[in-house]
Parts: structure tokens; sequence; C-alpha cells
């Protein structure tokens, strides 16, 4: 019997020797007709620990590695999207805005208690 093959996003690569593989397949809705995306995560092998996220792999069917495990990574399909990290522009013609003061407690509205109780005298 042929082993079934894959391909999908590694959407975690956390686990020692151990990647999850998101594999998206498009299905027709039985009612409305609409062509919907489904996904399914499957656990696969990764001896070298070499794939991270979001590359795009093939995996294979395998014998079982581990409880979740029954896939092997075959071979990298596509490289990772480059995270470019964006500075912000530090403008230093302007000074930094500094933290608001501190503004006095509002008072209470209504009758206001006096610190010291009063006594009434008989």
């Amino acid at each position: 019997m042929p082993k079934r093959v894959l391909s999908g996003t590694v959407v975690s690569d956390k686990g020692d020797k151990t990647i999850v593989v998101r594999v998206e397949r498009r299905v027709k809705h039985p009612l409305y007709a609409k062509i919907i995306r489904l996904s399914k995560k499957y656990h696969a092998h990764d001896e070298g620990n070499a794939y991270r996220t979001g590359e795009q792999v093939r995996i294979e069917e395998c014998a079982p590695v581990s409880k979740l495990k029954s896939w092997t990574v075959i071979e990298r399909i596509g490289a990772a999207p480059v995270a470019t990290d964006e500075l912000a522009e530090v403008d230093v013609s302007r000074p930094a805005r500094s933290a608001p003061e501190a503004t006095p407690p509002k008072a209470a509205k209504g009758k206001a208690k006096s610190a010291a109780p009063e006594v009434a005298e008989a």
C-alpha cells in the first residue's frame, strides 16, 4: 500500500525533533456549494531540527514514532517568509513627551464627611 504524502506549512517547531504541520484542503460545501478551506494539523518527525515556523514542507506517512507522530518530513518546498523588523524612526527635533502630571483627586459629590465624628451632647 502506498504511503500518503501531504504538503503544508510548519506552524510550530517548539518540540525536540518534532514539527507541527498545518495541511489545508479546499472542499465544496454540500448545501451552499461554496468552496471552503479546511485544515488539519499533523505532528511530523524532524530528525535534525532543520525546519522552522512558516516553511512549506512535504510530509510522508510512516510507522508511529510516538503517541502523536506518525508522519516524517521528506523535504522543504518553500522557505519561510522573511520577517522584517522595522525600527521606529525617532524624531530628535521634538523633545520626548513627558508623563502627564498628577491631578489632585476630585471632591466627592454630595455631603462631605468631616474627618472627626461629631458627638451629640445630651
